[in-house]
């Protein structure tokens, strides 16, 4: 298995997780309550396994092995999505206070977590469809078969290190319980 095409699985399961964010925002459009609980399952899938793991993987060593092979950080397709990783991480944090508000009883902050999970959605969407086509192609093409090799190696080291041993397994758990309890 190439990393890029493990960087694609995860691509799946943040695709799932943001059904289920869009199928909450029909809820809290229509004006029903829904689970907070669920809410924060949601962000902490978003903040560990969309970002400190799959982003992790990313920018600390798939972007460093890109550069490595001659393609630049500020310009260029890594650039573009450093960028949008971070407004991504800005929609979240507006996503996790909105949470905070909507958890402690105002119900008015369900506009503020629709308005930043709607774009956050249209984001990622985007931003996933750009590295499935043009960024891991390319760093297909020019990382060598030992270089991949060792990009898969760093990634499970990775893992360990900021995510803990099972921790990807009980994300994906959470997902798909979620993905049962929303029907997506």
């Amino acid at each position: 298995m190439k990393p890029t095409e493990l960087l694609v699985q995860e691509h799946e399961a943040i695709k799932q997780m943001l059904k289920i964010l869009n199928k909450i925002c029909d809820k809290l459009q229509s004006g029903e309550k829904v689970d907070g609980a669920h809410l924060e399952q949601i962000l902490d899938f978003i903040k560990n396994f969309t970002d400190k793991c799959h982003h992790g993987k990313e920018e600390d060593i798939l972007f460093v092995a890109m550069e490595e092979a001659g393609f630049s950080r500020e310009a260029g397709p890594i650039g573009v999505m450093l960028a949008e990783h971070e407004l991504g991480r800005n929609l979240v944090k507006g996503i996790s206070d909105a949470v905070g508000r909507y958890q402690e009883g105002d119900t008015s902050a369900a506009k503020s977590i629709v308005e930043n999970a709607q774009k956050y959605s249209a984001l990622l969407a985007q931003h996933i469809d750009k590295e499935n086509t043009i960024l891991y192609p390319m760093a297909d093409a020019r990382l060598t078969q030992k270089q991949q090799n060792g990009l898969l190696q760093d990634f499970e080291k990775l893992e360990k290190q900021k995510m803990g041993p099972g921790k990807h397994e009980e994300y994906h758990r959470r997902l798909n319980d979620l993905k049962a309890f929303y029907r997506t």
